[in-house]
């Protein structure tokens, strides 16, 4: 656990490191902590263990007013500046190497917008939370960014993600039969991610 300097004070960030010298780091953003969503949500380490394997060191923040982590939760709108002061110590850390951004449901929604402000080598939105929010997602994202939804997804309609996607023309990923946690497709789903980075 690191406890990093955010814009509205600490983030503990739970840090999963690989085996070898890094070749590069991620930021991994939690659901929804109005719903019980923290940086220890299986989805978030199923990722981090992913990257990690792949050489990545993930960095997984409890944005704020989650957990132990300063200030009070702001809609997805804070929380952005939350993930680029997470991003700036992990290259202070680690130096300039290449940045993954990934999020499950809400972390998704953040990691969507913290990519409209700073430049990275892969996103990763697992279950983004489309149309939940006042603001919404980025109309647009890199063309190589990996979305993957459950088919049956209880939370966010898949429908809903394949009308955000359809004007990008923008591959999705879809699990047959899983709801939005993912449960019973945590390892698959950890497989897809790491050939996905290489």
């Amino acid at each position: 656990m690191q406890r990093i300097a955010g814009p509205a004070g600490g983030l503990d960030t739970l840090i999963v490191a690989p085996q070898d010298v890094p070749r590069g780091v991620a930021v991994i953003c939690h659901p929804n902590p109005l719903q019980g969503g923290t940086n220890t949500n299986k989805v978030v380490q199923t990722c981090a263990k992913a990257l990690a394997s792949r050489g990545y060191v993930a960095y997984c923040p409890n944005l704020r007013g989650v957990g132990g982590s300063d200030g009070e939760h702001d809609h997805g709108h804070g929380e952005v500046d939350d993930v680029l002061a997470v991003v700036a110590q992990a290259r202070a850390d680690h130096g300039p190497l290449p940045l993954v951004l990934a999020g499950f449901s809400f972390g998704g929604f953040v990691a969507a917008h913290a990519r409209q402000r700073i430049d990275s080598e892969h996103l990763i939105l697992m279950g983004p939370a489309v149309g939940k929010y006042e603001t919404p997602i980025p109309a647009e994202v890199p063309v190589d960014t990996l979305v993957v939804h459950g088919e049956a997804d209880e939370v966010i309609p898949l429908g809903a993600v394949l009308d955000w996607a359809r004007p990008q023309a923008l591959p999705v990923v879809v699990f047959p039969g899983a709801g939005h946690f993912f449960h019973g497709r945590l390892v698959p789903l950890g497989r897809l991610i790491a050939r996905h980075v290489g």
